[in-house]
């Protein structure tokens, strides 16, 4: 079941890309690349890393999207690795435990759910493509520890005004 939940900002190191739904691992594979550019620092993760979407454009079959670790202090960025911060607010929140693919499900039932509350989401429509201002996809199972797609727990984060 959904809740509402209080998030304080959170300091993250990012990429972001413009991706179509069949090329989701452009960005999301990155996220082993930053794990592994945090170690060469000696940082470590703050909480498990995520997928940031800015903008969603499903009949364009084009999103912008951010792959992200969270960090325990701000740092610096080089290359296309960047320094962000996750803003502080109000976020319904739910977690899916099972394969990935089933999150359209889940995203489409905390929509819903957010509507029956009457909620209102930190997103814009544009031109047909949704802005979201915070809309996350945190991955807290670790795959190195559990490869089995359906044993995985994905926490959605969907910021309200």
């Amino acid at each position: 079941m959904p809740e509402i939940v209080e998030l304080p900002g959170r300091p993250y190191i990012g990429v972001r890309g413009t991706i179509t739904m069949t090329t989701f691992g452009l960005i999301a594979d990155r996220i082993s690349e930053i794990i592994g550019w945090l170690a060469e620092r000696g940082e470590s993760p703050a909480g498990p890393p995520f997928l940031r979407y800015e903008s969603i454009d499903l009949a364009g079959d084009r999103l912008v999207v951010q792959a992200g670790v969270p960090v325990a202090a701000p740092l610096e960025g080089e290359r296309d690795l960047f320094a962000a911060t996750l803003p502080a607010g109000r976020y319904a929140s739910v977690t899916h435990h099972g394969h990935p693919d089933g999150l359209f499900d889940v995203v489409e039932a905390l929509l819903k759910w957010g509507e029956e509350q009457g909620l209102s989401w930190d997103m814009t429509a544009d031109g047909g493509a949704e802005q979201w201002g915070c809309r996350l996809e945190l991955f807290m199972t670790d795959p190195r520890v559990e490869p089995d797609l359906h044993k995985w727990d994905t926490e959605l984060q969907f910021r309200l005004t």
